[in-house]
């Protein structure tokens, strides 16, 4: 039986909506077929990654996930990732699957004569959501790591990983005491016993979290700190130079980020790259949605200008369009923009 989504019946577009979340025994697993995973291999795939990729890749020890953007030369993400370590000269990228490809071979252009070989490792390894205690401590995981709604503070600190059932787990942040994993690992090894869990439900969790990931309908539509990347652990601003890094380190250090994530709830489903207007002032969009969640009411992450982040006035996909109603962040914005 699948388990519930993770949405109440919303009310009409003029009213507040029902946002209440789900029960705390929400359990169980999807396949996560939008997930593709890039294995990078060789004993300069750390050191060729950590140049390109807003994290620290270079020390990233056994046992730790990190979060990490891929961006352009001009500061826009072109992708964002979960990066663990697979063996001693093996590194794991998960992201969305839709741009795997142009993001691998955009990638493999720089490679060069680096000792690092990148393959798409998709059909090999499959990625599965879990959710709940009882899924996690069945793959021997729920200790690896405590529950902590603290998004940002748990990814700042790595998400930890361990092996479980043929492959590896993830630890990622709790989301309002529900815990949840990525598992990684052979199809065909792929964890039989667990409950089935909703995939509404899974992505209900992923944009409460507000942990975001680029998709292709959102590629190159953000610098890192508008969609809050740098608050849950996504950017190291003490490593070297990657592509992109001036504009990133301008807008961290001249303070000159004037757009933010935030989770709002809507009446009608929400799409990845849609745009979002304030109807007091609906001459121009406001701002995009990162990831979304189909149910009644849907859940959309937005970015969006910060003087508009708390309007009870923004709309989705035109200034008549249904309304957007904020939620809270399960992690503080700077200066208390949120």
């Amino acid at each position: 039986m699948s388990s519930p989504c993770l949405c109440g019946p919303a009310a009409d577009d003029n009213g507040p909506m029902d946002t209440h979340f789900p029960p705390s025994d929400l359990n169980g697993a999807v396949r996560l077929a939008h997930w593709g995973v890039i294995r990078a291999t060789g004993a300069e795939a750390a050191s060729f990654l950590h140049g390109q990729l807003t994290q620290d890749i270079q020390n990233l020890p056994p046992g730790q996930a990190r979060l990490a953007g891929y961006c352009s030369a001009k500061g826009r993400l072109l992708a964002s990732f979960i990066v663990l370590r697979g063996s001693a000269d093996e590194l794991l990228l998960l992201c969305s699957a839709d741009l795997l490809a142009p993001t691998l071979k955009r990638l493999s252009m720089y490679v060069l004569r680096a000792k690092c070989k990148l393959t798409d490792a998709s059909a090999e390894l499959a990625v599965l959501g879990l959710a709940g205690a009882p899924a996690l401590a069945a793959l021997g995981a729920l200790g690896a790591g405590s529950s902590n709604d603290d998004g940002a503070t748990q990814a700042l600190a790595g998400m930890p990983v361990l092996a479980a059932a043929g492959g590896q787990l993830v630890r990622l942040p709790a989301v309002e005491g529900i815990d949840r994993g990525l598992w990684v690992g052979p199809a065909e090894a792929l964890p039989a016993a667990l409950p089935a869990l909703d995939a509404g439900a899974w992505d209900a969790l992923e944009v409460r979290s507000a942990v975001p990931r680029i998709v292709a309908a959102t590629v190159e539509q953000f610098v890192p700190q508008m969609i809050n990347l740098e608050l849950v652990g996504g950017v190291n601003f003490q490593k070297g130079c990657y592509p992109g890094q001036e504009v990133v380190a301008r807008s961290q250090y001249r303070g000159t980020t004037k757009r933010r994530a935030g989770v709002f709830a809507t009446g009608a489903a929400a799409q990845p790259g849609q745009e979002v207007f304030d109807a007091n002032d609906p001459g121009q969009p406001a701002g995009m949605v990162i990831n979304a969640a189909a149910g009644q009411p849907a859940l959309a992450l937005v970015e969006v200008k910060l003087a508009a982040l708390a309007e009870p006035a923004l709309r989705l996909g035109s200034a008549e369009g249904p309304a957007l109603q904020p939620l809270p962040l399960p992690y503080p914005l700077p200066g208390g923009a949120d």
